[in-house]
């Protein structure tokens, strides 16, 4: 790699770097409208003074973590494209004489191994960050074993598609198409070994320990018409402080999980509303609509990053040492596109997913017939983890998945006001 293009490439990176941690510092966080200072929606009623200082400045280190790590994944896959490590690694194993079916997976395995190092100094900060302000309890040494048995499962998934996507672009024909056919069994099997194959390999699943509180949740669950006969607890307070409930999986694989983190810090109302929250997801279909949403953004991603790839190749092919588009030495090349179309479309699923969560919440303040709970349980969740309670616009675009703590507390003062209107005209 020339000098010339090592010093453009760290001088973009480091001047957007420097321009994400000046919008991430001077973007104050934990700022509300005016129509709600003093109510149950400003920090400063229920933060302390010392938390709303330490959520400024834990929020402006992540939100600057978060948008500076979008380019330095792309900068590791420029490198090993354009630093010849990619071409220098499928030349070194072709010196060796080894059939494709052994040089194929140690290319990926040297190409996912430098990625996931290269990257690390990221995840190490994030880490850092967590624990120095008590959101994180998990050891270094778990913290570690976490990232080993992510990379294991990252470099499996990421071997068995890069080996079909390989394939199918050494066949003639539509091959966008054949891709995206195969892409959908696979998004479909992923969203059902989740539950069960994946997610007990980080964490410990049991049936709840509250015995009487299991059988209110299934109760709210029959009345909601969910087939459900059990409530998984997750073992996570050897890790966060942080608390959650989540349904996920599809068919026979589907769990509505509760950590146990949540059981110790919520009241049983707030739980409740928790778990009808998660309830709303399984009646409004949010999980067949999310798998529907990933086959058809994974079209989107193939059809528009395969014209990005071809164009490469044709432009830079030569001067990086693709021979071909089935050429392995090409997949960071693939990586480095998908990273970035995932990125660019983050403001787009993001506002459906806010909306599937703002639809979630509305349910179940209607099935509990009450808003009780929700804003105490609002305002524990955002004590707990420092969150920004008004966080800026381009944060709100590309990181929440979820609405802001002062919308839906606003929303449960709403649902507040309307049900004891709708009571007093009884």
């Amino acid at each position: 790699m020339s000098k010339a293009w090592s010093w453009k490439w760290i001088a973009v990176v480091a001047g957007y770097a420097v321009l994400m941690a000046v919008y991430a510092w001077y973007t104050s966080p934990n700022n509300v409208p005016e129509s709600y200072v003093g109510t149950a929606a400003d920090p400063a009623t229920f933060f302390s003074a010392e938390q709303l200082k330490d959520s400024a400045v834990l929020n402006a280190m992540r939100n600057w973590i978060f948008f500076i790590s979008g380019p330095w994944e792309w900068l590791i896959y420029i490198f090993l494209l354009f630093g010849g490590l990619a071409r220098f690694w499928r030349d070194a194993l072709e010196r060796r004489g080894l059939p494709l079916i052994v040089r194929f997976p140690i290319f990926v395995l040297l190409v996912d191994a430098a990625s996931f190092l290269l990257y690390l100094p990221l995840r190490v900060l994030g880490y850092s960050l967590s624990k120095s302000y008590g959101i994180s309890t998990q050891p270094v040494s778990g913290w570690i074993r976490d990232k080993l048995v992510a990379f294991g499962i990252g470099y499996v998934t990421l071997l068995a598609v890069s080996a079909v996507a390989f394939w199918i672009l050494s066949r003639k024909g539509r091959w966008w198409l054949k891709l995206w056919l195969i892409s959908v069994p696979f998004t479909v099997f992923m969203m059902y070994v989740q539950p069960v194959v994946i997610d007990p390999l980080y964490n410990t699943f049991t049936r709840m320990s509250n015995p009487q509180l299991e059988e209110r949740i299934l109760e709210l669950a029959a009345k909601a018409d969910i087939p459900a006969d059990r409530v998984y607890e997750a073992n996570m307070s050897t890790k966060t402080n942080a608390i959650n409930a989540y349904v996920t999986g599809i068919g026979s694989s589907l769990r509505i999980v509760l950590w146990d983190t949540t059981l110790k810090q919520l009241t049983e109302q707030e739980i409740l509303l928790i778990m009808a929250h998660e309830m709303g997801h399984y009646v409004m279909h949010h999980l067949e609509w999310s798998a529907l949403g990933a086959v058809g953004s994974s079209l989107a991603v193939i059809v528009i990053g395969g014209w990005l790839y071809t164009w490469s190749i044709r432009r830079y092919g030569a001067r990086i040492g693709i021979r071909s588009r089935s050429d392995m030495t090409a997949l960071p090349l693939l990586l480095l596109i998908v990273a970035m179309l995932s990125f660019a479309s983050l403001p787009v699923s993001n506002m459906i997913s806010r909306g599937a969560e703002s639809a979630a919440d509305a349910y179940a303040m209607e099935l509990l017939e009450s808003a009780d709970g929700s804003i105490s349980m609002q305002q524990k969740t955002a004590v707990i983890t420092l969150s920004d309670i008004n966080p800026p616009l381009l944060v709100r675009w590309f990181r929440d998945t979820h609405p802001s703590d002062l919308e839906r507390i606003a929303a449960a003062m709403k649902f507040e006001r309307e049900h004891k209107g709708e009571g007093a005209h009884e």
